[in-house]
């Protein structure tokens, strides 16, 4: 019985962790054979072990070379055996590595970090705020948590765990004790309140694990901002009054930016002024534009174009006699 655990104790070893103790002990057995053998040619045990290493490895440096028949036989029997051992401790070696790192790309590596940001669910949305967060600080670690991805975005400073995030298991293997904020997006291949359901269960499972830990989550419906307020979210984003919001003010902004052809004035919540680009800032950039009315106390948010407005337009556009700035 005890040898038997012995030697599924053994067993329970990594492969090429068994592999190097059996080399050791070729080297150590072949390196005090050959002293035996010829005393003459290897005089202490380490040029034994020398004469051992450089022969398994096949490199042959020829310093030590047997001269009698039983250190030739000596010498053969370690080439066959030893040179197996060492080709499939490399073999298993390089294999481990390709299998931690096809681990790494499927999500199935815990992260150790500190201090990261998690971010639950993959979609569009996900993929915008890893653009953004990457040129905001690009040092800061992400934890993507996603059970539809077969393999992680390649992105730096990103790791991905697959699996579901209301799962415990999921959220340790993300190090959520240990994170300084959870992001969590509605599911896009759910329905509203199915989606809705999982993301506050999603809170709750990561409020469980770690109180203190800051939450933001993506709300469709209406019925569940209030459960998610109560399941300890810290900001909930109501998705669909937000869109109704924009797309709102967008429409009565152009229906109003359509009669200040007229009055040249129009109140959106707040004046809306229409001003004539000055010929000074003719070709130059939107950004100059801006720095040019700040002077003057003015806030510049977007440009009239012939095709409509175009607000908050890159810093980089390029100013046209026939564009008009939109001010407040």
């Amino acid at each position: 019985m005890k040898s038997n655990r012995i030697f599924i104790a053994w067993l329970r070893w990594p492969l090429y962790v068994r592999i190097a103790i059996i080399i050791c002990f070729l080297l150590l057995f072949f390196g005090q054979l050959i002293v035996i053998l010829e005393p003459k040619q290897y005089h202490t045990i380490f040029d034994g072990i020398w004469w051992a290493l450089i022969t398994v490895a096949t490199v042959g440096y020829g310093d030590f070379v047997p001269q009698t028949m039983p250190g030739q036989i000596a010498g053969m029997a370690l080439i066959l055996i030893g040179a197996s051992f060492v080709t499939a401790y490399f073999a298993t070696l390089a294999a481990a590595v390709f299998s931690k790192q096809h681990h790494y790309v499927e999500g199935k590596v815990a992260f150790k970090g500190k201090g990261h940001l998690i971010i639950v669910g993959w979609n569009e949305k996900t993929n915008k705020l890893l653009q953004s967060f990457q040129t905001i600080d690009p040092a800061m670690p992400i934890v993507l948590i996603d059970d539809s991805l077969k393999e992680g975005p390649l992105l730096e400073n990103v790791h991905f765990i697959k699996g579901h995030g209301t799962e415990d298991a999921t959220l340790r293997r993300a190090n959520i004790m240990s994170a300084d904020t959870l992001m969590i997006t509605a599911d896009q291949h759910e329905n509203e309140v199915t989606a809705d359901m999982q993301s506050v269960l999603t809170l709750l499972a990561a409020k469980g694990l770690n109180p203190s830990l800051y939450c933001l989550i993506e709300i469709l419906t209406d019925r569940y901002v209030k459960n998610a307020e109560r399941a300890g979210a810290n900001q909930v984003i109501h998705t669909s009054d937000a869109v109704n919001h924009l797309m709102v003010e967008h429409f009565l902004l152009k229906e109003q930016l359509l009669a200040l052809k007229i009055k040249r004035n129009m109140t959106l919540h707040k004046q809306i002024t229409i001003i004539p680009v000055p010929a000074s800032l003719v070709g130059e950039t939107f950004l100059t534009a801006l720095h040019h009315f700040l002077e003057h106390h003015v806030i510049i948010v977007g440009v009239q174009k012939k095709e409509g407005p175009m607000m908050n337009p890159p810093f980089g556009y390029e100013l046209h006699p026939e564009d008009e700035l939109i001010s407040f």
